[in-house]
């Protein structure tokens, strides 16, 4: 049937297959998986905790400069989601995984360096933000490998387990980086808070030391188990479905190199018009996403380019843009409200809002009783990952459309109420009082992200064959990661307007929409599958 890495017979839909051989062969693949993407993660994500330190210890950086960071990390991210999207067929899971996972190294070392030196310039930061959108591509190409190992009739539970632990990176992440800070766990020079900070533990005051390069290093041997765990634990799927064309590991290494070298470019060009042209995100995003996709096929060589043009036919199918946009509600939610969370607590809640002369709100004064970012932030991840393979578990059995639907809905009204508690706090001297309501709703929304995005995986698991699946899974992350880049951006530009509910007011907007979408295609009567 195989050697050790390469899986030539593959049949899970056949229940004999699957009972006998492939139930072991695809829970170990998963479960190495998980590891690795919650690593991605982890270390694509760590600049929402990093840049609220960053301000505590005083790096001589604005803060629309340190939103700027995420937005960088967001929208590379997002970007290397594309070519990782196709990288199954020609590379294989196994080596895909493995080398994805082994890149996350670089970003996360270089992290620990440049956070040891106050000097350090921006540019530095800004370079590491990018590398750091390794991790952040790293989903699409976990989800696809991931949706070629199980059967249709649990594909729910199995992509919301590889999704919703692999997304426990986020919490991790935002547990993990603020406890290492507090102690030389790799040596090197503290920094002094001058504002105060915090940990799961509780609140940090002014006057602590903070060993802030910890939150780069801690990866790095983490790193090292699990990307050593892929390269002999896990498989390539040798079939004409999957991967039919495998190569060694290094030549897959050449050619996920040169289209992740791709995305690069694109992503890079991306913010030059974004950063110093000055051109509006929302022509930018259609302009990174088209040339990604047309440079990779114009510039792969081969075998490469006709695997390409093979996985390039899911851009015909009406049903892979419809998920692709009800996806972004879900997923890209989630991954933009991860980013954004903890520097909106910081920046709307850790500062007293006073009207001065001519009702112009001054908010520059540190509000002593604000509740600490790191101690609350990580709570509303926690919940979206956690909850993710039980919406996959729920909509398995009661049909994906259905469970869409309610989740839209509560994303609405969950919305609104942010937008109304953030405007109170945002005008308000003592905006702590508003504190509770905006978090539990905050909450609401990262629960409905959550099941919401383990719904969506069992609909497009129902509507594609085998082999379209895989890519329109990495695609629809693909787009909706973007949500990592949006997200922080409208909430800066939107604090710096004075005026940050106007973010959650649009939001809930693309949430109707979403909602009508779901129900003309897949609920209403003229339905083109019906509650899949």
């Amino acid at each position: 049937m195989s050697d050790k890495t390469n899986l030539t017979e593959w049949n899970v839909e056949d229940e004999s297959f699957w009972n006998s051989t492939g139930k072991q062969i695809a829970s170990r693949n998963l479960w190495v998986s998980i590891p690795n993407l919650l690593c991605g993660f982890a270390v694509w994500l760590y600049w929402s905790i990093i840049t609220v330190q960053m301000l505590n210890v005083g790096f001589p950086f604005e803060k629309g400069e340190l939103f700027t960071l995420m937005a960088i990390a967001g929208l590379t991210g997002a970007t290397l989601r594309i070519p990782s999207t196709f990288f199954i067929r020609p590379c294989g899971g196994r080596n895909t995984i493995f080398w994805t996972s082994a890149l996350l190294i670089l970003p996360a070392l270089g992290v620990g360096i440049a956070l040891q030196d106050q000097n350090t310039p921006l540019w530095i930061f800004q370079l590491l933000a990018l590398l750091s959108g390794f991790g952040g591509g790293n989903f699409a190409s976990s989800m696809s490998n991931i949706s070629f190992f199980y059967p249709k009739k649990v594909q729910g539970m199995a992509l919301g387990l590889n999704a919703g632990l692999g997304n426990f990176g986020v919490t991790t992440m935002q547990i993990l980086v603020p406890l290492v800070m507090t102690f030389g766990l790799f040596g090197g020079t503290p920094m002094t808070l001058i504002k105060p900070s915090g940990s799961l533990l509780g609140k940090i005051p002014v006057g602590e030391l903070s060993y802030i390069h910890n939150a780069g290093l801690i990866w790095v041997p983490i790193l090292i188990v699990f990307v050593i765990m892929a390269f002999f634990k896990m498989n390539n799927i040798k079939t004409q479905q999957v991967s039919p064309n495998v190569d060694s590991t290094l030549a897959a290494i050449g050619k996920m190199s040169w289209l992740l070298f791709l995305g690069f470019v694109t992503a890079i060009f991306g913010l030059v018009l974004l950063l110093k042209v000055g051109l509006s995100k929302w022509l930018v995003l259609p302009i990174v996403i088209v040339s990604t996709v047309y440079l990779m096929k114009l510039l792969s060589p081969g075998q490469l380019k006709e695997s390409l043009t093979r996985q390039y036919a899911i851009f015909k199918n009406k049903h892979n843009w419809v998920m692709t946009i009800i996806y972004t509600m879900t997923f890209g939610s989630f991954i933009g409200f991860s980013a954004a969370f903890p520097l909106s607590i910081k920046v709307i809640f850790g500062f007293q809002h006073i009207a001065g002369p001519g009702g112009v709100f001054d908010h520059s004064m540190i509000n002593p009783n604000g509740p600490s970012a790191l101690a609350y932030a990580w709570l509303g991840p926690f919940i979206g990952a956690l909850i993710r393979p039980v919406g996959g578990w729920i909509s398995d059995r009661v049909g994906g459309a259905l469970v869409t639907q309610i989740c839209s809905l509560t994303m609405v009204g969950a919305a609104l109420g942010v937008a109304y508690y953030m405007h109170a706090a945002y005008m308000s001297a003592t905006p702590e009082q508003f504190f509770m309501p905006f978090f539990l709703l905050f909450l609401l929304l990262f629960l409905a992200t959550g099941i919401g995005n383990g719904s969506t995986f069992r609909t497009i698991a129902v509507i594609f064959n085998q082999e379209q699946r895989g890519p329109v899974l990495g695609w629809t992350s693909a787009v909706a990661a973007y949500g990592a880049f949006i997200i922080p951006k409208v909430f800066g530009e939107q604090i710096k307007a004075t005026t940050p509910e106007y973010a959650l007011y649009g939001f809930a907007a693309f949430y109707l929409f979403c909602a009508v979408l779901n129900w003309w295609y897949y609920l209403g009567p003229k339905a083109d599958y019906k509650n899949p």
